[in-house]
């Protein structure tokens, strides 16, 4: 039977969903695992939306609590506001009480990415503080480390991510996720695939 790993988000600009989509690609690198995307439900109007400039979203399906606890491993992503996860995935997390009551999380991995508008805008804060999310399902918190090699240490370029897990800036919202922060974004998916696998198999 597939390992399910499931790349759930929220992106409002479409900087999370790119990260999203590459490690999509990462996971399903690893033999025997089936890598799935999905979106968590807006809670912002149209209108409001609109006066925001927010691009349509895409056809990624929307996912539900019960969908959620589907998976044998989790990467969430996320954009920040005030250097925490934004309310709308915040909201879906709220909604998963059910599976908080009856455990059905505990246990599972999960890893966390995420974007942020400059490079003090909390691509640490965003993570850790998503954590205690995490903590209280009883799942377990995969981070990358430094896995991800010599990529972690360039200096030369901007660069989104850290130990914690792969991201992006979006500066004024032109920036796109450059190629070394899609490789690190692979490279998530790969590694928390493989770890999502073994524990699956040692079940």
């Amino acid at each position: 039977m597939a390992t399910k790993v499931y790349i759930v988000y929220y992106s409002m600009y479409g900087h999370v969903e790119r990260l999203a989509e590459e490690i999509k690609k990462g996971a399903a690198s690893v033999e025997g695992v089936e890598a799935t995307l999905w979106q968590v439900p807006e809670t912002l109007h149209e209108e409001v939306l609109g006066k925001m400039s927010a691009p349509p979203k895409s056809d990624v399906p929307i996912i539900t609590a019960n969908q959620f606890a589907e998976a044998d491993g989790f990467i969430l992503g996320f954009p920040t506001r005030f250097g925490m996860m934004a309310a709308q995935f915040k909201a879906f997390l709220d909604s998963t009480g059910g599976l908080w009551r009856t455990q059905q999380l505990a246990g599972k991995p999960a890893g966390i990415f995420y974007s942020t508008g400059s490079q003090g805008g909390g691509q640490e804060t965003t993570a850790l503080t998503a954590i205690t999310q995490l903590v209280h399902h009883g799942m377990i918190f995969v981070p990358i480390g430094y896995t991800f090699g010599a990529g972690m240490f360039d200096m030369e370029n901007v660069k989104g991510g850290s130990p914690y897990g792969a991201g992006t800036f979006a500066g004024d919202g032109s920036r796109q996720p450059t190629e070394l922060e899609l490789e690190q974004a692979f490279h998530q998916g790969k590694y928390i695939a493989g770890i999502t696998k073994k524990l699956k198999g040692s079940a």
